[in-house]
């Protein structure tokens, strides 16, 4: 049987890299993501008295500090398979030349914002896909561990100055 329709034969090989290095990336953010809400839900599980918007400052930052670290990965792997032949390419109007582009590309995608004006072509367009699946995930993941240290640290408090 001729697999020529799922993947051509003659890029197999760079295809099946592709998908490693995105499943390998996409467990990477979701274990870092799993990890800092865990550390987070253990270091503000004791409330202290006038300390919620301290508290709740710092779970905020702490997640925008865990979703750019997860753009990273996803930008270090897209800039790391781009220098290899043949596993796709990065079309855009302004060009793709710097670790930037490759950045920018990933935090497009990761918030499913994808303004366009960066494309990937061939292969690597797994990674774009995956990308934003995960990073649709784990911006809800947030958002409910937000809503819920909210209701848990803001329960009974009158004075929300």
């Amino acid at each position: 049987m001729n697999a020529d329709w799922l993947i051509p034969a003659e890029q197999w090989g760079e295809h099946v890299l592709v998908v490693f290095v995105t499943l390998a990336v996409t467990a990477l953010v979701v274990v870092i993501h799993y990890e800092g809400l865990h550390w987070l839900a253990r270091r503000y599980a004791v409330r202290e008295p006038k300390r919620d918007r301290r508290a709740m400052l710092a779970i905020i930052f702490a997640l925008l500090t865990l979703h750019i670290v997860e753009i990273w990965c996803y930008g270090l792997a897209y800039w790391g398979m781009l220098g290899v032949p043949d596993t796709g390419t990065i079309h855009g109007e302004q060009g793709f030349d710097t670790l930037f582009d490759a950045m920018y590309l990933s935090a497009t995608t990761y918030t499913t914002l994808g303004f366009g004006d960066l494309a990937p072509v061939g292969a690597i367009r797994f990674v774009s896909g995956m990308e934003s699946l995960t990073g649709l995930l784990l911006i809800t993941w947030s958002a409910s561990f937000t809503y819920l240290e909210m209701s848990r640290l803001w329960t009974g408090t009158r004075d929300l100055r």
